[in-house]
């Protein structure tokens, strides 16, 4: 793995700030924690986050990444997309694990060594490790041994965001953007779409840059003909 590319993926920044907590605050009060535990040189116990597509595990973890990179901390970071992992650094201060119910066995292999070497006081001070999947540890599809080792902390199940909670995203999310988005067009989105956050994101990226390219407000009919390729 190199660090460096990870910083390609992460561009548009989540935090724990713009992270929609309703249901899931206990889950984000700890990570503030361990976050502050990290940077003060601590090693909190692992924590291990879990739940269906939608319920922010990806953005809680990149935004751990970021705070603790923006604070000069040096990370580990491995996801499904990583088809060569690389050997642990003992320079690492922590360890982030995404997306685990979808690793390879040869992501298996490297999470286990990187999660036992971070645990290991003679590869220096203990590390935290931060993982996220979308089955509690003992349905993971992982090799025991890992999977035994993600169940060792702290576990959360994250909760899926009601109606309201979805479309407040969304329009937080088109705020950032500097866009409005009428009633009308979240319905839209909202009943035509996948209701995974992630996707509705995606879609509100694409419209983002299809608006911008006809220099038109954000309508149902804009939407609909992006969708049609117009």
């Amino acid at each position: 793995m190199q660090q460096l590319a990870l910083d390609i993926g992460l561009a548009s920044g989540p935090t724990l700030e713009n992270f929609h907590a309703e249901g899931n605050a206990q889950a984000v009060a700890h990570l503030r924690q361990a976050l502050d535990e990290v940077l003060a040189g601590a090693a909190p116990m692992p924590v291990y986050l879990w739940g269906p597509p939608g319920t922010g595990k990806s953005h809680l973890l990149r935004a751990a990444y970021e705070g603790l990179r923006n604070q000069g901390a040096r990370l580990g970071w491995l996801d499904p997309r990583m088809r060569w992992p690389s050997a642990f650094d003992e320079h690492w201060n922590a360890v982030l694990l995404d997306d685990v119910h979808r690793y390879s066995e040869a992501q298996q292999a490297a999470a286990f060594n990187w999660f036992i070497n971070a645990m290991n006081p003679a590869c220096g001070a203990p590390r935290w490790v931060l993982a996220a999947g979308e089955l509690p540890p003992a349905d993971l599809p992982l090799r025991e041994d890992l999977r035994s080792r993600v169940a060792w902390g702290h576990v959360f199940q994250l909760q899926p965001l009601d109606e309201a909670g979805r479309r407040g995203v969304l329009q937080q999310q088109a705020r950032a953007r500097g866009l409005q988005l009428s009633g009308e067009v979240v319905d839209y989105m909202l009943s035509h779409f996948s209701r995974d956050l992630g996707s509705q994101a995606a879609l509100l990226d694409r419209l983002d840059g299809f608006a911008l390219r006809r220099q038109r407000a954000i309508t149902v009919p804009l939407l609909k003909a992006m969708l049609q390729g117009g």
